[in-house]
């Protein structure tokens, strides 16, 4: 969903102490060689498959084993994004909503589910709202690229050695006020798991990720375009809107009317 990798990189919070050297953890950067070897894992049919040649390093700066770690990375957090996606459009395209009001203004998620599928009930979402929600997805994304959350959790960033996917501790991060859970495993029902459960959680989530990745695309395009994935083909609500817009102009946001008047030179 959102990607600030590249200029988030030197985010380093000076109030963040960093631990002691013996509490990181022990890894090392993936090569072409661990990806073919994941890859069978995921599935043994189509195995390691890039056709792009993306994993050669050749176009970054950065080296081979950063730049799979830059892609690892990517795929496990937008695969995430993905099921919660793809999850929260068929809870929204069957009504599904909390009983309470959203705003302190007394708009309700009912009206708001009221007003057609989940493309349209985001452009219902008041202005403030959205700013919130992306607000809030944009901190956690600084926080995941932060040098000095990752250091007070003991991990370290995951183009340069971490393990790609995993998100700092909160609790870890001296916060004005603590932080009783944290994003990944709030309840800590996978801290104690034996690495070979971990290693087949991990392949889980990858191919789940990726189903959902397609599934939500689906919903999208099936909404935007009927007919176009003739599977769903009367089962999503129409959506004459921009799915790739976050705002339109009844936000009445700066350059918002700029940006939506304007077409592609082609």
């Amino acid at each position: 969903m959102l990607s600030l990798a590249p200029a988030s990189l030197a985010f380093a919070p000076v109030a963040m102490p960093a631990p002691a050297a013996a509490a990181r953890a022990s890894v090392k950067m993936e090569t072409i060689a661990d990806l073919e070897a994941l890859a069978k894992e995921c599935n043994p049919v189509i195995g390691f498959w890039d056709p792009l040649n993306l994993m050669s390093a050749d176009y970054t700066p950065w080296g081979q084993e950063a730049t799979i770690g830059f892609f690892r990375h990517a795929e496990i957090k937008h695969g995430r994004v993905a099921m919660a996606a793809f999850v929260g459009f068929i809870a929204a395209s069957n009504g599904i909503h909390f009983p309470w009001s959203t705003t302190l203004d007394g708009t309700t998620y009912d009206s708001i589910a009221a007003a057609g599928g989940p493309g349209a009930q985001w452009d219902a979402l008041p202005t403030n709202a959205k700013l919130q929600i992306m607000g809030f997805v944009g901190g956690l994304e600084l926080i995941s690229e932060s040098t000095g959350a990752l250091n007070a959790s003991g991990q370290k960033h995951y183009m340069r050695g971490g393990v790609p996917g995993k998100f700092p501790s909160l609790k870890a991060i001296d916060f004005p006020h603590s932080v009783p859970f944290d994003l990944f495993d709030p309840f800590g029902l996978s801290k104690n798991a034996s690495p070979e459960k971990k290693a087949k959680g991990l392949v889980a989530e990858i191919n789940n990720g990726r189903l959902a990745q397609l599934g939500i695309m689906a919903f999208v395009a099936e909404a935007r375009v009927p007919g176009a994935v003739p599977a769903l083909n009367g089962l999503i609500t129409p959506y004459s809107g921009e799915c790739m817009a976050p705002f339109t102009s009844a936000d009445a946001l700066p350059f918002i009317d700029v940006m939506s008047q304007w077409n592609a030179p082609y």
